[in-house]
């Protein structure tokens, strides 16, 4: 069983990263990938048929032992649509629990487990985290709508982790900003923009970012906020100010004048009350930063805040900014629901880094074959119970692949 030769075109242009009879090992193994229920390495053998002609233990080699490098992989993904970005690439930062059992699993742990979490009560989950880097992209097909399309990642090991496997402990921000560096480091003539959650907009992070990237996050309500330290004149005595004057936190910014903005974020129409100010945090005082407030008027949206870097940015860019996190989540969801990111078994090292990413470079790849080829064969499903649907989901990019694999 073979691909159709639209999508085996495409992936043409990773085979440098690999050689010859390694390439051929990971194409055979995609195809079994996107044709399987479940996505262990032997499910994989099975479902790519007469593809597989070697040894059922050359195709466990290509993640446990086989000589490629899962960062050049990304590149090698990335520069397959490079060239259809926009003068800012907006990027999206996030980390995603891969639940696994094992005591030989190579860098499991306890990690916060979002899915099973809720305001009021906090679970952890035994499993790997991993930090993941995607871009985001308006596609043809669809406008309007982004896709956040991971490239790179690093694995997270909590501190008792860490310890057992004999590796300096790094946090999931330190890893974000080697992600960061890497990226914009390798791509100098082009202007970045990270977008992420407040587990990622903290002094660690904001004192990483490189030179050419800036930073969307979230800030809680009662953050400190000051003004620009005053310029020192000749009569001025002691050490130099870090900080300016105390400005209002969030919180009260909301209750000075603000005013109604109307916008087009999470899929629907909002209206809110917005108020913003230039300040700068207590932990970067260097760093001056644009903070915006935001009260919903109607829905159940608690007060929200939120800063970027970019101090020439309106609030209600700022905002459609971080809107457009969301994109991330429905990747991790439709990577773990409909390509098994949890699925494949491995626990040495080598294979542990290398499996689950494939499965959100997989993603990556699926979504541009589908934008480029596989948007003129896909048809909605007649349904009299579904007559709403106008746009392909995943799971329909998924299908339109299988079905024109097997014509």
């Amino acid at each position: 069983m073979e691909l159709v030769p639209s999508f085996a075109g495409m992936l043409q242009g990773l085979a440098p990263v690999m050689t010859a009879p390694t390439f051929a090992s990971f194409t055979t193994i995609l195809t079994g990938w996107v044709m399987a229920r479940r996505r262990t390495i032997t499910g994989m053998i099975l479902s790519a048929g007469a593809g597989a002609v070697k040894h059922f233990s050359s195709y466990h080699r290509l993640f446990s032992a086989a000589q490629w490098s899962l960062d050049a992989m990304g590149w090698a993904v990335f520069r397959l649509f490079e060239a259809d970005l926009g003068g800012v690439v907006m990027l999206g930062l996030d980390d995603t629990l891969s639940r696994k059992r094992g005591p030989k699993v190579f860098g499991t742990g306890m990690h916060y487990d979002p899915l099973c979490s809720s305001k009021g009560r906090v679970v952890t989950n035994w499993g790997l985290n991993w930090v993941v880097l995607g871009v985001f992209i308006e596609l043809p097909f669809r406008p309007g709508h982004y896709y956040c399309l991971p490239i790179l990642f690093r694995l997270y090991l909590n501190p008792k982790s860490a310890a057992k496997h004999r590796r300096t402990y790094r946090s999931r921000p330190e890893l974000a900003v080697e992600l960061l560096q890497m990226l914009c480091g390798q791509r100098k003539q082009l202007r970045f923009h990270v977008v992420a959650d407040s587990a990622y907009g903290g002094q660690s992070v904001l004192n990483g970012l490189p030179p050419n990237c800036d930073l969307t996050s979230r800030i809680v309500m009662k953050s400190r906020l000051y003004n620009a330290p005053p310029a020192r004149t000749a009569t001025t005595k002691g050490r130099p100010r870090v900080r300016g004057e105390r400005l209002p936190t969030p919180q009260a910014m909301l209750k000075n004048r603000c005013r109604q903005v109307t916008l087009e974020i999470y899929g629907r129409r909002e209206t809110s009350r917005v108020t913003d100010q230039l300040a700068h945090t207590y932990a970067v005082p260097g760093r001056p930063l644009r903070v915006v407030a935001v009260e919903a008027l109607r829905g159940g949206r608690d007060s929200e805040a939120f800063f970027s870097t970019d101090t020439t940015a309106t609030a209600e860019q700022i905002i459609t900014w971080y809107a457009m996190r969301w994109s991330i989540e429905v990747t991790n969801h439709d990577t773990q629901q409909h390509l098994g990111f949890e699925d494949p078994q491995s626990w040495t090292r080598q294979s542990v880094e290398r499996t689950a990413p494939i499965a959100m470079l997989l993603y990556t790849l699926i979504v541009l074959w589908f934008a480029r080829e596989g948007h003129r064969d896909w048809r909605p499903l007649d349904c009299p119970w579904y007559t709403s649907k106008t746009h392909p989901s995943f799971a329909d990019m998924v299908r339109t692949l299988r079905r024109l694999s097997l014509k």
